[in-house]
Formats: C-alpha cells, structure tokens, sequence
C-alpha cells in the first residue's frame, strides 16, 4: 500500500503491524523454562493473558493447569488452563473471585513445584483483591477517583498496591517456595515489571507514605478505614529482598518499543523518514497533541528535525484530566488536540489508539485524522474545540465515521501514535 494513495488505510496498516509484533502466540514460546520435577501450575492476569495462555498450551511439553483472568471479551480458547473474565478498567466482584481463585491455587506448593505466570496490563484491575477490613466498593471509589483525577499509571498504580491483598510482590510471596516464573507483556513506559500490572511478582520500592501523598496530591477524599489502612502494617507491600521472592524470575517478553520499531521498519520500506520521539510519553493527551502538532508543523514548514515525506512515532500512556461529560478516551483526547493546533495543515494525516483495541472503556482502539477533520466537523455542525474541552473525543470522531475498530487484539503494549506528513 502506497502512503500518499491512501495515507488513512497506510496508517491503519502500521498499526496492525505494531499490535502483531506484540501478539503473544509469537513471543511466549521464546522465553519458557524448563519442566519441573513437580506440578506446573499456570496463573495469570490482563488484557492479553487469554492469549497468553493459549501461546502456553500451545507449546508446553507436559502437564498444565491454572486460571488466569481477562477483561470480557478478551477470551481465547484454552483446554487446560482455565479462562476467567472481569471487569476493566473498574474493578468488579469477578475480578475479586478471580484473584482469590489465583492465591488459592499456589498456596500449598511444594520446592518441585513450578508457577507460570502470565501478566499483561490491565491486570491491575483484573486482579482486585481488598485486604482484611476494606470491601471493593472502597477500592473501586479509589480507583475511579484516580482515573479521574489526571494521575499518571506510576501514581495509579502506587496507591492500589498499598490497597492490594495481591500486588506488589504479594502473589510472589504466596507462590513460594515454589519456582516463580512470570511472563510479562509491558504497556508502561520504561517498561518496569514493579509497574505492570501493579507488580504481582515483583517487590516494591514504594511505601504506604508514597501512596498517601498521592492521594494528598490529588486531593481525593478517602474513607475512615481506608485512610486507617494506609496508616497500617498491612498496607506495606513485599519489600524486593523478601527471601520469598529468591526463586521468582520476571522476563519482559513484549515492549512498545518492540511495535514502535516494527511500524517503523514498514514505513522506512515504504519510503518515508521516520522520526521515533520514543516509548515514554506520558502528560495531559490534550498537551502531547499539542506538542506533536509542533514537531509536525517544523517538518511541513523546515524539514525538520526530518525532511518529508515523513512519519512520527510516539507510545507510551497520557492521561485524561476529566473535566466535561463526554466519552472521554486518551488517544481520541490526543487526535482532536492534534487537529484543532493543526488546524487543517495539508498533507498531515494521524492515527492514536491504543493497542488492546480499547480506549478509555469505548469498544473502540481510537481514530484517525486528516486535513480536512475539522472541516468536515464544521460541515457537520460540530465544534471541535467544545468537543475537546468536553473530553468528548469518542464522541466527535464517532460523527465523523473516522473510528478505529479492531475488537479485541488480546494483547496490550499501550498507546500508538503515527503522524504522516507528506
């Protein structure tokens, strides 16, 4: 496919090219240990762990057994592993029995013994287990407060960690003194296993007080017993020189950066200078857009910092400072940041989504943008600079037929961003 024919259809092409790269079927089989003289017991959570139990089962030579837990709709078919569904990105009370299902079913393992488990983002949510004195309901308060509010995943993360029966490093610690051998697929930037997923099998640096600051920073007001909680013993996480976690091992088998220089290798065959800004993005969507609309206006006006045709990429997870009532989505926030700062520049096209195919809780991966969104908007009756500041993102591009749909990709390294300046 030629980019300048159909720059709309080329940037879809290089997404699917940055969500195959990260398809657990081509990764999990390059990073199993060997048999153990015991039981393999297989546990898992997150958008992609479906697949990632099904890529298992698929190569494993031996006995298997185990559950993992994914969001609705994120299934694979599995013989021997069992597949369980919950809810993301809030919490639901399947989540909980799923994560009491997972803690039952290491318990009690013996030194022969050995824990495959399978993690991708999203597992966080998917894995939501209150300890002793708080319900779900506090957790699920908390976290859509945070979701809200504007926090970064680091931050997110911290404070449901120290809420967590199961994370940071807690799962690690139940599995021993059996092996541990975690498989993660990484949609954070810097690709910290303490950060995806909330660090099940990792030990933490954090503290209860950094996860209250959070919570002060945001100012989000907690419950009594919750507040309590954070000031308790239990709330300490599972420090990385826990001697339970001698025997645990995390291998990062899937990167953004991995899907970021697969688009890249497809464009530059194509023909096209491409300028990688990076893995790490993070920041208020509606600012990146901003920022990205800089680097493409440099190149349309100078050729620089690359001459045309060119394309730039960018991943890594923004945030959503929700302050209207609309359908919200951090890559539809970033596309429509991005063409009102354009402002219908000619020759710059664009797509962000997110690689699970879900952004923000739409069914949908994001959209696409191209000289003519905004006025094709107006033609339409539609202001996208009040779209924007109602973070209705979903909302606009929906009226514009300029989805992106995908379904479920069963897998999740975090945001794409592509913008082809011709």
């Amino acid at each position: 496919m030629q980019f300048n024919d159909d720059p709309a259809g080329f940037l879809r092409s290089l997404f699917d090219v940055a969500v195959a790269a990260a398809d657990p079927m081509e990764q999990v089989s390059r990073y199993l240990p060997e048999p153990p003289k015991g039981r393999t017991v297989v546990v898992g959570a997150g958008k992609g762990s479906a697949r990632m139990a099904e890529a298992l089962e698929a190569c494993w030579d031996g006995p298997l057994e185990g559950v993992v837990v994914t969001r609705y709709g994120h299934e694979a078919p599995c013989e021997k592993i069992e597949i369980l569904s919950a809810s993301h990105p809030v919490p639901d009370a399947a989540g909980e029995r799923a994560a009491r299902r997972i803690l039952e079913l290491v318990s009690g393992l013996t030194e022969d013994d050995l824990v495959i488990v399978l993690i991708s983002g999203g597992g966080s949510a998917l894995l939501s287990l209150p300890p002793d004195g708080l319900t779900l309901e506090d957790k699920i308060s908390v976290n859509k407060a945070l979701l809200r509010c504007g926090a970064s995943i680091d931050e997110v993360n911290c404070v449901r960690k120290h809420l967590s029966a199961i994370k940071g490093g807690r799962l690690a610690a139940a599995i021993h003194p059996a092996r541990c051998h975690a498989l993660l697929i990484s949609d954070v930037p810097g690709d910290d296993p303490a950060i995806i997923a909330s660090g099940p099998t990792v030990g933490e640096t954090t503290t209860a007080e950094d996860a209250k600051a959070i919570i002060k920073r945001y100012r989000i007001e907690l419950p009594d017993h919750v507040a309590q909680h954070l000031d308790s013993r239990l709330a300490e996480c599972v420090s990385p020189d826990d001697p339970r976690l001698a025997r645990t091992e995390n291998h990062i088998i899937a990167t953004p950066l991995m899907s970021l220089e697969a688009a890249a290798d497809k464009a530059r065959a194509a023909g096209l200078n491409v300028l990688v800004l990076g893995d790490t993005i993070e920041g208020e969507a509606s600012e990146v857009g901003i920022v990205h609309a800089g680097i493409a206006e440099a190149i349309h006006h100078h050729d620089i910092p690359i001459a045309r045709p060119a394309l730039v990429l960018s991943g890594g997870e923004t945030s959503v400072t929700v302050k209207g009532d609309g359908r919200g989505g951090r890559n539809v926030e970033f596309l429509l940041s991005l063409a009102v700062h354009l402002n219908g520049l000619s020759g710059v096209h664009a797509l962000s989504g997110d690689t699970d195919g879900v952004d923000g809780r739409e069914e949908v991966a994001g959209a696409v943008i191209d000289p003519d969104t905004l006025k094709r908007a107006r033609e339409a009756g539609i202001d996208a600079r009040a779209s924007l500041e109602n973070n209705d993102g979903h909302g606009f591009f929906e009226a514009l037929g300029d989805q992106v749909i995908t379904g479920p990709t069963l897998t999740n390294v975090n945001d794409f961003r592509a913008i082809l300046v011709l």
